[in-house]
């Protein structure tokens, strides 16, 4: 599991993740990954298009993370999900936490709205 993060505008961050994010893969991200987001206060949308998979502890990073933003003040959004993943995370209701978007510029105009 890899991220590549990188700032947008100055108040978002953008961190794209690639590969499983299963047990594995979450504890591989985790840190720097929360470091990225949680503990910034910036906004953070969070490009799904290469993870081909999620578990339960890759949906509690997320889960956890847009908590601590939300405490901050700061939003997350989700974007790009394969459909697998998209399906997971709207299961698993997610979705109901976490906006989950198609595109890069839907997360980006959901954080103006």
């Amino acid at each position: 599991m890899e991220l590549v993060i990188t700032e947008i505008g100055g108040t978002t961050k953008c961190v794209r993740l690639d590969g499983r994010l299963d047990a594995t893969g979450a504890d591989q991200i985790g840190v720097r990954f929360t470091a990225s987001t949680a503990a910034t206060g910036q906004h953070a949308i969070i490009d799904l298009a290469a993870v081909p998979f999620i578990a339960s502890m890759g949906i509690r990073l997320l889960i956890s993370s847009a908590r601590a933003l939300h405490a901050k003040g700061a939003k997350m959004v989700l974007f790009g999900a394969q459909e697998m993943v998209q399906d997971l995370l709207e299961q698993a209701a997610v979705d109901q936490i976490i906006p989950l978007v198609a595109t890069e510029q839907q997360a980006l105009d959901l954080l103006q709205a």
